[in-house]
């Protein structure tokens, strides 16, 4: 067993390069999961500084100098994001304050609802399971309203904390735009001379990674402004919340679709009952998701990221229970990275990581192509 293991291992990972490699990813990781709380403005300004060098870079193409790029990009990355915090950040605050205001009265009417069950079908529930269902249903959605209205100004480290954050994120995007290579240059010099395979890997996680991100923004667009036109129009309440929940459901493949569906189908019942109105939004809702699923995300997103659907909910699975929130937005990207690396490990094997139903990488080049 011992020498069949050593085998196996001496097979696989003799290449230097390729135990550089892993070591690279794996310090990565370690790093991420022990300061990435501390590390979060940092991190959260070199994934926009990333998005934004795609502009920037088009802008150099155009003969641009690149301080004047990189200006004219900064000040449109600020303008977006005042415009962000002044009008749409309200308007969903607002939505959300009303939503929990009638949180009780939802509740109320849902309880009397759920107290008709037993009479109707006496053999499959009684009272008292409605009873203990209602019961805790009341408990958690009484805390769940203490908690987002006891958010105030009392909190004023989480306030001060905010603040600091916005003026930190986009102070380091313009240092990162700037000095780019600098920045770039100092961190090779940390690397080992022998990265090959490391080089390898990032030039192909930047050709599909770009144009995934790309295609991604613009999906959440269309498919957001799609739903706020489409929820407004049919008189729906929140359309503003619910049409912000549905466009960023398309970050998580499949699971998104399905949850953002309960939050719609209980508005709408709330607010109509058991009625047609309810069965046209929630049809409205799917026709939506038919059009983004089988004629804009393939379009979009045509030779990106081609990832079984197993393999994409495996990846949502894992990174969203390692790290919440962040790791559902991030886990087609830190999928994409494991495929490219274990596509670049077999072809330094001498084996075909295209052949037989293999997944081709994309064929246009990223925003930054230099080295890690």
């Amino acid at each position: 067993m011992n020498q069949l293991i050593r085998t196996w291992i001496h097979r696989y990972f003799s290449n230097p390069q390729m135990a550089i490699l892993w070591l690279l990813l794996i310090v990565g990781f370690a790093l991420v999961l022990l300061l990435g709380e501390m590390l979060a403005p940092v991190l959260a300004a070199i994934v926009i500084a990333y998005l934004l060098e795609g502009v920037n870079s088009l802008l150099i193409k155009r003969r641009v100098p690149r301080t004047a790029a990189v200006l004219i990009v900064f000040i449109f990355f600020m303008v977006s994001f005042l415009a962000l915090l002044v009008v749409l950040l309200p308007l969903i605050s607002r939505q959300i304050g009303q939503l929990v205001q009638q949180l009780p009265a939802m509740f109320a009417k849902g309880q009397h609802l759920l107290m008709q069950l037993p009479e109707k079908y006496p053999d499959y529930i009684t009272v008292v399971q409605i009873q203990q269902i209602t019961g805790s249903l009341s408990s958690q959605i009484t805390g769940f309203a203490q908690n987002i209205l006891s958010f105030s100004l009392a909190s004023v480290r989480g306030v001060i904390a905010g603040i600091i954050y916005l003026i930190l994120v986009p102070l380091m995007v313009f240092f990162f735009l700037m000095d780019k290579q600098v920045i770039i240059d100092w961190v090779k010099s940390f690397l080992p001379d022998n990265r090959g395979l490391a080089r390898e890997v990032w030039l192909e996680v930047n050709r599909q990674f770009a144009n995934y991100v790309r295609g991604k923004m613009l999906e959440i667009t269309i498919v957001g402004s799609i739903s706020y036109v489409v929820f407004k129009a049919m008189g729906l309440g929140f359309s503003v919340l619910l049409a912000l929940l549905t466009g960023l459901s398309v970050l998580v493949p499949y699971i998104g679709v399905t949850v953002i569906a309960f939050p719609v189908a209980l508005i709408a019942f709330f607010q109509w009952g058991a009625t047609a109105q309810t069965i046209y939004v929630m049809l409205a809702y799917g026709v939506i998701q038919i059009f983004d699923g089988n004629l804009l995300a393939p379009l979009l997103l045509s030779r990106v990221v081609n990832l079984h659907p197993v393999a994409i909910i495996v990846a949502v699975l894992i990174f969203g229970g390692l790290w919440g929130m962040i790791g559902l937005l991030f886990a087609i990207p830190l999928a994409t990275l494991f495929h490219a690396v274990i596509k670049v490990w077999m072809r330094n094997l001498g084996k075909d990581p295209d052949a037989d139903g293999g997944f081709p990488a994309a064929p246009v080049d990223g925003p930054m192509n230099d080295t890690p």
